[in-house]
């Protein structure tokens, strides 16, 4: 008996060493500002399908759009190099948790979001629009908030948030990209096509026959942030807010943003409502 007891004991005095170690081992995990200052790499999500945020040259390789134009003069800022991790907007989260990435632009501060990542402060605001077939005009959110009408979104983006949110009660279609749920509006499958206004005008630029862009009222806008790991380092997130603060004290954001509006998918800084901000 005493021979089995100090068998327990020794398992018991091992498995409590092993949680030990684990516990270290993650407490001295290196934090994203130690691992950019090693690497001197910015590892940044990008998406294929999210014109005028990202956009990748398939003959070149290269990324266009405002998120790899802040990207660039960020790690210009931190004297550091870019590199491109291509994700999605369902998966920018985990792959921030995950330290396949250390920033997403773009990404909205939901509350939970928050629970899983930082955000910094406010990158841009975002204004929701509504691009419906001829059966709906989508001027108010009363008219959309309605079983009978179903609206497309790619899961788990911003847009997602927005229907969610102003339409509760609406057929909500979840598609995998922003560009499948267009075609599910093209086709009829959906009525209308919930998107940020910065989304809705370069899609209708391309797909000009697939609905019209109508403002809902209330207006309903979102803060746009910077995603980082959460963590209890905030070098890297506090060098990300006093970059922030520089480019919109300048205006460069919304320099950025315009001219990649312009650039990439033909839309005019005049073409913005009045009561759009950035």
């Amino acid at each position: 008996m005493r021979f089995m007891h100090s068998i327990v004991k020794a398992i018991a005095a091992i498995s409590l060493a092993a949680v030990g170690f684990t516990a270290a081992a993650q407490d001295g995990a290196q934090s994203s500002w130690d691992q950019l200052q090693h690497t001197k790499v910015l590892r940044v999500g990008v998406i294929a399908d999210a014109i005028p945020y990202f956009h990748k040259n398939l003959a070149t390789g290269q990324w266009d759009g405002f998120g790899p134009d802040f990207a660039q003069d960020l790690a210009k800022t931190l004297g550091v190099k870019v590199q491109y991790v291509e994700t999605t907007w369902g998966n920018a989260v985990l792959d921030l948790q995950s330290n396949k990435i250390d920033v997403m632009f773009g990404l909205a501060p939901t509350p939970a979001r928050a629970k899983s990542v930082n955000f910094s402060e406010t990158l841009f605001v975002n204004t929701y629009t509504s691009v419906c077939n001829k059966t709906y005009a989508g001027k108010d959110w009363a008219e959309l908030n309605n079983p009978k009408v179903k609206i497309g979104v790619d899961v788990g983006s911003s847009n997602d948030m927005a229907a969610t949110k102003m339409a509760p009660n609406a057929t909500i279609e979840r598609f995998d990209s922003q560009g499948a749920a267009t075609l599910a509006l093209q086709s009829g499958r959906v009525d209308c096509q919930v998107l940020v206004i910065l989304l809705a005008q370069p899609m209708l630029v391309k797909v000009p026959d697939a609905g019209t862009l109508t403002i809902p009222k209330p207006l309903f806008s979102n803060a746009t942030a910077i995603g980082l790991r959460k963590e209890p380092d905030t070098r890297l997130l506090d060098a990300v807010n006093k970059w922030l603060k520089q480019e919109h004290d300048s205006g460069q954001i919304k320099q950025v943003i315009l001219n990649n509006m312009q650039k990439l998918v033909g839309v005019k800084p005049e073409s913005f409502p009045a009561d759009v901000k950035f």
